[in-house]
């Protein structure tokens, strides 16, 4: 496989800076507090750099497999922006169903499925402009 790493990790740091604005107050914060029943006190509570340093990781690893999918000599750009949002088809679902089970609104699935969505498109298209 012909996996660029430095691509790699720049398009998870790309997803995991992304997600730093989408759930704070600038974009969806409260409505995914509400949607979570979260309160303050919960967002702020510890362990905070422990999340972000596992979400961080995560995201490489989910950039990392992308690369692979990504490794043929005939992607483009394009290719990767497409293969990105393609797999939001797997995740938003994914998260969809669970928050069925959960008990989920609505807002929950669309704040973090939109968030997928954004972010995968960015890694492939990350991964695809580095090839």
């Amino acid at each position: 496989m012909d996996i660029n790493f430095p691509a790699v990790i720049v398009a998870a740091v790309a997803a995991f800076l992304v997600g730093g604005l989408w759930y704070s107050p600038l974009l969806f914060q409260k409505a995914w507090m509400t949607a979570n029943r979260f309160t303050d006190a919960d967002v702020n509570a510890g362990g905070t750099g422990r999340i972000f340093g596992w979400s961080l990781v995560l995201c490489v690893v989910m950039a990392l497999n992308l690369a692979a999918f990504l490794a043929g000599p005939d992607t483009t750009v394009a290719w990767g922006a497409t293969a990105g949002a393609l797999t939001a088809g797997w995740i938003a679902p994914g998260i969809a169903v669970v928050a069925l089970f959960e008990r989920r609104p609505l807002s929950y699935m669309l704040i973090n499925g939109g968030y997928w969505l954004i972010a995968m498109t960015l890694m492939g298209t990350v991964i695809g402009a580095w090839r």
